[in-house]
């Protein structure tokens, strides 16, 4: 999978948990975007950004260690970054 292909994978899975009544991040790298999602995205989204941090919370419950601070997920390159992040996952949730 390109890098394109997996950020898209990642943006729908952030607008999917979002609009769940109970979302679950599926492994650290979802609980980790989820979490900077919620974070990006809530004062314009503050429902969804609920969700997000609900799934991400739950996640991490279980794998508290698998946390990272938000610089680090963008290291890693889950997320390209926070500006991104915000519009892109913004269009989603504007267009669903």
């Amino acid at each position: 999978m390109t890098a394109r292909e997996v950020e898209a994978a990642l943006l729908t899975r952030c607008t999917v948990a979002a609009r769940e009544v109970a979302p679950k991040a599926q492994d650290q790298r979802e609980a980790n975007v989820f979490q900077l999602a919620a974070m990006v995205v809530r004062s314009r989204f503050p429902r969804e950004s609920a969700c997000l941090m609900l799934a991400s919370e739950q996640y991490f419950a279980t794998h508290p260690s698998e946390r990272l601070a938000p610089g680090d997920v963008v290291r890693n390159g889950w997320v390209q970054s926070l500006p991104r992040l915000r519009d892109m996952l913004s269009q989603h949730l504007h267009a669903r």
